[in-house]
């Protein structure tokens, strides 16, 4: 897969079933080239889409399935959050 398609897919939490949004970034680990983090921008204050407080870092472990539409993580919204 490259990372192209997984920015096209939806990320969605197990727990709540709640629409996170769509993956921005990826975390490398330098040393060893394995995926350690997917990162998902936060809400946008104004209509949406401007002013994020906050990013969802989302570990590698924590995925549960990638589908051909959506990723699928089990984890507490609040554990995910990482200021920006």
């Amino acid at each position: 897969m490259r990372f192209s398609e997984l920015c096209e897919k939806e990320v969605i939490n197990v727990k709540d079933c709640c629409y996170i949004g769509h993956v921005q970034d990826i975390v490398f680990d330098s040393e060893c080239g394995k995926i350690c983090d997917i990162v998902v921008p936060g809400p946008g204050k104004y209509l949406g889409c401007l002013c994020r407080d906050y990013e969802y870092c989302i570990p590698w472990v924590k995925i549960l399935k990638i589908g051909p539409d959506i990723v699928l993580v089990d984890m507490d919204e609040e554990a995910m959050r990482r200021k920006i």
